[in-house]
């Protein structure tokens, strides 16, 4: 016989289900949602943790002991009870809104687990056990991690959370972000108006760490974020309810900038963000792209992923990418081949078996001058590929080579 840890709160919670839906040993979100609506009570986190799940949807019922036949339960709760029923009251809640247009926009789903996956032949690098660490302690600590387009700032953020299963939740800035995206809103729900909560409400809720992804897109609307980056409670204004950092919550945001803008050019749309709000970020980390070495790991792990050994292909392609980006850093070209595009080169090859093709579908992006010069300088790399077939359009070759075998003599 194992037993949850019980407080006022979760006896009352228990006593309502009984009243309800009578002696049940479990219990799914349907049914949580029904007592929640009919006694008007807070939404009962502590009672959809993943160390209460009986099976995907469904969750014991402890007595008014806290006992349970069957399982071992070791459910989280406040140190105070006073302190737990302070948090639980001013936690917000789904509640009909009068008069209240429906927001969809940044709504988050309630979900057992935020916990990622792991992704498959990652190779942690550069400032991965920075981020680790930092996750690890559970402390509040902002982070800004900036670098430039497709080197794995979004997965190595991921991924730490992945290994120390932590949960993860992202949300996408753009520069049409409000604080109804984030925060939270009211929508429709079976023809009524009800709140749900957005991404920074949920993780301040679950202790999970928050992505802010491409935070350089945002408006100045961003500042609504202030007090959470301050690790302070939020005050739900819509609804009336304060809510409170669980332990664990952290704030990452990435950014393919410092905040400053783009005088380049490059990443049109990025906005310079305000002095004050960068400053609640206490480090910004610099992640550049993967060494040599690392990089050809990742790529053979691509190949392998596809049942495909080419350690040559993964080395040329390095060697290829990495001519590319020193003569960007000089000034020399205005693109650049990314981390990111080298694993979309490997994941064409592995469909079109052609390594020509993989390329140059993926460097199609480009204006043609860039396009051929890039083209002809992998041919120079790569000494088994015929550089006639990096600057053709090979579908058309091969359209027309069909159609002279289909179309009969006149």
């Amino acid at each position: 016989m194992s037993k949850v840890k019980m407080n006022d709160n979760r006896i009352k919670w228990v006593e309502s289900v009984r009243d309800i839906l009578g002696d049940v040993k479990t219990i799914d979100r349907a049914d949580i949602n029904t007592v929640v609506k009919q006694t008007g009570m807070n939404f009962p986190y502590w009672q959809v943790q993943n160390n209460l799940k009986e099976s995907r949807g469904n969750y014991f019922v402890p007595s008014l002991d806290g006992k349970i036949d069957g399982k071992t339960i070791v459910a989280p709760v406040a140190k105070s009870t006073d302190l737990d029923s302070y948090t639980r009251k001013n936690q917000a809640v789904e509640i009909p809104a009068i008069g209240m247009a429906p927001s969809v926009m940044g709504v988050m789903e309630d979900q057992d687990s935020y916990i990622p996956e792991k992704f498959l032949g990652y190779v942690p690098w550069g400032n991965f056990n920075t981020v680790k660490d930092v996750v690890k302690s559970n402390i509040f600590y902002p982070m800004f991690i900036t670098g430039l387009s497709g080197n794995g700032k979004t997965l190595m953020v991921k991924e730490v959370c992945a290994k120390l299963k932590r949960e993860f939740i992202r949300a996408n800035i753009t520069v049409e972000t409000d604080e109804d995206d984030l925060i939270g809103g009211f929508r429709l729900l079976n023809g009524e108006t009800v709140w749900h909560d957005g991404p920074v409400v949920t993780a301040m809720k679950r202790g999970a760490v928050l992505l802010l992804d491409e935070i350089d897109l945002a408006s100045n609307k961003i500042m609504a974020l202030q007090p959470v980056l301050e690790g302070s409670s939020i005050y739900l204004k819509k609804i009336g309810k304060w809510v409170h950092p669980a332990e664990g919550f952290t704030v990452i945001a990435t950014a393919n900038t410092k905040g400053q803008g783009s005088d380049d050019g490059r990443f049109i749309g990025t906005n310079v963000l305000n002095e004050a709000f960068l400053e609640r970020f206490p480090v910004t980390i610099e992640q550049s792209y993967p060494t040599a070495k690392m990089e050809t790991k990742i790529l053979d792990n691509e190949l392998g992923k596809h049942g495909i050994e080419d350690a040559e292909f993964s080395t040329n392609l390095v060697k290829w990418a990495d001519v590319i980006r020193k003569t960007f850093y000089e000034g020399g070209v205005d693109e650049i081949i990314s981390t990111r595009r080298l694993v979309h080169i490997v994941g064409a090859f592995s469909i079109f078996k052609d390594k020509s093709k993989a390329i140059e579908l993926t460097v199609n992006r480009f204006d043609i001058e860039t396009k051929e010069s890039f083209l002809d300088l992998y041919s120079k790399i790569d000494g088994g590929v015929d550089p006639d077939t990096l600057t053709g359009n090979q579908d058309n070759e091969d359209n027309e080579a069909e159609d002279d075998i289909i179309d009969p003599p006149f």
